[in-house]
């Protein structure tokens, strides 16, 4: 989209002062509000709900103090006296995306380290991932000392960065926490069950939103997590209400893991393809699992690869981010040889087919993918990941419910990750339809956070200033 409809969008903004949102006309002329209900009506697009269950074409939706008031076709619904009337004619609307593991806050420009981790980088990774529709950010265990938990108490009423939610430090074996030189000295190191329950403890009186635990052995630089101690951590936060959240590499720990009843796996097993038999303990026990297939993706070219010059995502990128650092980014590609982008190939095959698999067999399948790694951008590595899940088997349908409703069960957003009434008014128009071809998700002309329409010029300039 370019930078014009993007402005002309934003100049088509309504101001409901009785509810303090701003709503978007698309395609139509400014719309004034009435002086009545502070309501707004919606019409003419293809509605995609983010839950199960087939589109609504030529749908209408009422949005009122923030919630979708109701939902259906054109002409078929009540609308409050006054309500802004928005014209919607060959759009998409859908929800805005959930992410359930990303790691704000390292990455600032062509830096990437401790030294970043600041308020301002903080909030410029949520607000990145708002620009792309990444409403809810789910930070996954390299949050030190009391910054995140600031950021996150403060957000209420922010209409410009994505949610915030918290995992605090995570737990592993002495050494088995995250590899990079910035996340040194983050994660618990634990070696007893009874260490694993105080680190569950403290977690709690800080009003964590998640558990998150590393088991593997990082390589070969860690000790494993024995299975007494991860069961011990799972007992114990299971007991505070509290999910976990495991990084996993290897069939076996995910084995023990998904028996010992843990929520949720970060990765797919790397070391090889999941067998049926996991596969089946993770539907009956309804484990939710993270494809995780960007990163690994990235791997497998020589060359730069023709997604990254789609003209819907480098034209985000473009928007959102300094040249230098995209540049760098193309760059990455051609740093490989050939042997080694193909053995990354075969790896990432055993993703590929392991995922079907679990999609086949109907597993919950949940958007995740490491966010906020270097050069793994908020918001692209999001958009990005909807591809790769499609790519390997998933339809365009099953991965926008990956990626809405169903992180938002995960999460305990009862009022988040669908367009239904009752929830929040969370959604994106869409000059395209992603149910046709999933990057059109990408054809982003307006976001709207709790009823309230993003100021993405606004957003924009602010995001690659130097």
């Amino acid at each position: 989209m370019s930078a014009g409809k993007t402005n002309a969008c934003c100049v088509l903004g309504v101001m409901l002062s009785v509810a303090a949102y701003a709503l978007v006309s698309v395609g139509a002329a400014s719309q004034q509000p009435g002086a009545g209900s502070g309501a707004a009506l919606f019409e003419g697009a293809l509605l995609i709900s983010g839950a199960d269950g087939a589109p609504i074409a030529n749908a209408a939706f009422v949005v009122q103090d923030g919630t979708i008031a109701r939902v259906g076709r054109r002409g078929e619904i009540a609308v409050p006296a006054g309500a802004v009337r928005i014209e919607l004619s060959g759009k998409t609307v859908m929800p805005t995306l959930i992410n359930a593991h990303g790691h704000p806050g390292f990455q600032r420009g062509l830096t990437y380290g401790r030294e970043n981790y600041t308020r301002d980088t903080y909030l410029d990774d949520l607000r990145r991932a708002a620009y792309f529709g990444v409403r809810v950010v789910m930070s996954q265990g390299i949050d030190p000392g009391d910054l995140a938990y600031e950021i996150r108490r403060d957000q209420t009423g922010r209409s410009d960065e994505a949610r915030l939610l918290l995992a605090g430090r995570g737990i592993g074996a002495p050494n088995a926490g995250p590899g990079a030189a910035a996340y040194q000295g983050i994660a618990y190191e634990v070696t007893t069950p009874e260490q694993g329950r105080t680190a569950v403890r403290e977690l709690a009186a800080k009003n964590v939103d998640l558990v998150k635990i590393w088991v593997d052995d990082r390589g070969g630089r860690a000790p494993r997590m024995p299975p007494p101690v991860y069961r011990a951590i799972i007992d114990e936060a299971h007991g505070r209400t509290l999910k976990v959240n495991a990084h996993v590499f290897y069939h076996e720990d995910a084995v023990g893991l998904v028996d010992a009843g843990i929520d949720g796996l970060a990765h797919l097993v790397r070391d090889r393809e999941m067998d049926g038999g996991l596969i089946a303990a993770i539907v009956r026990r309804g484990t939710y699992v993270m494809p995780n297939l960007g990163g690994a993706e990235r791997g497998t070219h020589s060359s730069v690869p023709s997604w990254f010059e789609e003209p819907g995502l480098m034209t985000l990128l473009r928007q959102s981010t300094s040249e230098p650092v995209i540049d760098r980014i193309r760059a990455s590609f051609t740093a490989r040889d050939g042997p080694t982008a193909n053995a990354a190939r075969n790896r990432y095959m055993i993703l590929q087919r392991s995922l079907a698999t679990l999609n086949k067999a109907g597993a919950r399948i949940i958007l995740g993918c490491d966010t906020g790694l270097e050069d793994h951008l908020f918001g692209y590595a999001e958009q990005r990941e909807l591809a790769e899940m499609v790519g390997a088997g998933m339809t365009p349908a099953q991965a926008i419910v990956a990626a809405t409703s169903r992180p938002a069960e995960y999460l305990g957003l009862r009022n988040m990750g669908s367009l239904a009434p009752g929830k929040r008014a969370d959604f994106m128009i869409l000059s395209g339809n992603p149910l046709a071809d999933i990057q059109q998700t990408r054809s982003i002309e307006a976001v709207y956070f709790d009823g309230r329409q993003m100021d993405r010029a606004a957003l924009r300039a602010r995001l690659v200033r130097p």
